[in-house]
């Protein structure tokens, strides 16, 4: 036991350095491996995970691109246009209804049962056209029945004055006292009266004979029939048709009471002002007419007043209650200067324009707005004919800022340098050739001077 002990204890002391230089070794390779990946990664993996040499920079191609290189953001693009003199056309917008000038609802004015209808539905008839029959024999007979009457009363009126001229002549020679002279003298006025009542009623019976055939009042067009062939028809209730004139027609259109008195001033100097009607989309134009006359008073609900138009409507395209838009031309604004409405702007300043000046630089201009139409607007004070305003990219537009304009004065990208002479040594080292697909390229070693 004693003798081995030496010995475990001298195998024990030389393994202590043997690990040690072990760990030194290792450490050493950890270090040559760690030191040949860094230089790999440089020489092949420069651009991120793409594989091969650095590509060489491309070369700038235009000042915009050297600016933003360099930080900023270069000049903003923009839409111009050019203040022109030109005529703004005055229109006044409003809503409206096509309104017929006549409308009427065809009813009997006698009872009896319809026997015949003489139009078809949807058919143009002028006034007095026969639209309806009834049946009118029992006028008939009670016309016969007064003109009966009428001759016995006839009869005994002129007994009545026979008997009167008689009982005169007895007054005059004292054969007969006065009172009966006058007694008769009232009979024969009795039978005057019942006369005339039998007259009366004789004249009533023909005219419902004439009641019977109903024709059509006004021209127009007849709608659809409300009642048919065999039917009773009461009196002044029972409606058989309606006629609707439709040429000319009008349209019924409200305006604000702020431009009433344009309006009114128009018409006091006697001018004839036109009116467009355009569908309810206001994208088509349907018919062109004149005004005819306003209201006599604004309504105090919406703060309207009502204008009447007329049109000759020969080819029918305005219907009744049809809901249009109208544009009245009350003036026209000639030889004004006018910008585009996007160009108006409207801010702290008021009302505004960027205009820009012959070094590519936008100002702000106050200015004062007249006529506008939508699309255009009428500039009385702040422009002249000629200036050239910014209509397109005014939100990041400020007073004094370069701009570039679109389509006009477009800077060109600048020339190519030309490439540099090849050196004496690049000329002398010959080309590398690609590698093959798919083979990573080597990296060639430089040759020592």
């Amino acid at each position: 036991m004693n003798e081995l002990s030496p010995i475990r204890t001298d195998e024990a002391v030389e393994t202590g350095p043997r690990r040690r230089r072990s760990r030194f070794v290792w450490l050493v390779l950890l270090l040559a491996l760690a030191a040949a990946g860094a230089w790999g990664y440089r020489t092949y993996l420069p651009d991120g995970f793409t594989f091969g040499p650095k590509q060489a920079a491309k070369p700038e191609t235009s000042r915009r691109g050297a600016r933003r290189a360099a930080g900023g953001e270069g000049p903003q693009a923009v839409g111009v246009a050019t203040v022109a003199a030109g005529d703004m056309p005055v229109v006044l917008t409003g809503l409206g209804t096509v309104t017929p000038l006549a409308t009427v609802t065809v009813r009997s004015q006698v009872s009896g049962y319809l026997t015949e209808i003489g139009f078809r539905e949807g058919q143009h008839v002028k006034k007095g056209d026969f639209l309806a029959q009834i049946d009118v024999r029992p006028y008939e007979a009670l016309l016969a029945q007064y003109q009966g009457q009428l001759q016995r009363d006839q009869a005994l009126l002129q007994n009545a004055r026979l008997d009167l001229a008689r009982y005169q002549t007895l007054n005059r020679q004292d054969s007969i006292s006065k009172q009966n002279v006058d007694t008769q003298a009232a009979t024969v006025k009795q039978y005057e009266g019942i006369v005339a009542s039998d007259q009366a009623q004789i004249d009533q019976q023909r005219l419902n004979i004439q009641y019977g055939r109903i024709t059509s009042p006004v021209e127009g067009r007849v709608g659809l029939r409300q009642i048919d062939q065999g039917n009773y028809v009461t009196a002044a209730s029972t409606g058989i048709v309606v006629v609707t004139q439709l040429q000319p027609i009008s349209v019924l259109f409200t305006l604000p009471e702020d431009v009433l008195a344009r309006v009114m001033d128009r018409l006091r100097a006697g001018a004839t002002l036109p009116v467009r009607i355009f569908d309810r989309s206001d994208t088509a134009e349907i018919a062109v007419g004149t005004l005819d006359t306003v209201d006599n008073q604004i309504d105090v609900t919406t703060g309207t007043v009502r204008l009447r138009a007329l049109f000759p409507n020969k080819d029918e395209r305005l219907f009744p209650n049809q809901f249009v838009n109208a544009k009245l031309l009350v003036n026209t604004v000639t030889n004004a200067p006018i910008v585009p409405a996007a160009a108006v702007l409207r801010g702290t300043p008021g009302t505004f324009v960027y205009l820009l000046g012959p070094d590519n630089k936008v100002s702000v201009r106050p200015i004062t707005t007249g006529e506008t139409d939508g699309s255009r607007t009428v500039v009385t004070s702040g422009l002249a004919t000629g200036d050239r305003v910014v209509v397109d990219g005014t939100d990041r537009l400020r007073d004094g800022a370069e701009v570039r304009v679109t389509g006009e004065g477009e800077p060109r990208a600048p020339a190519a340098e030309p490439a540099a002479a090849p050196s004496p040594r690049a000329e002398a080292e010959p080309t590398p050739a690609a590698p093959p697909e798919g083979e990573r390229p080597r990296r060639r070693r430089p040759q020592t001077p």
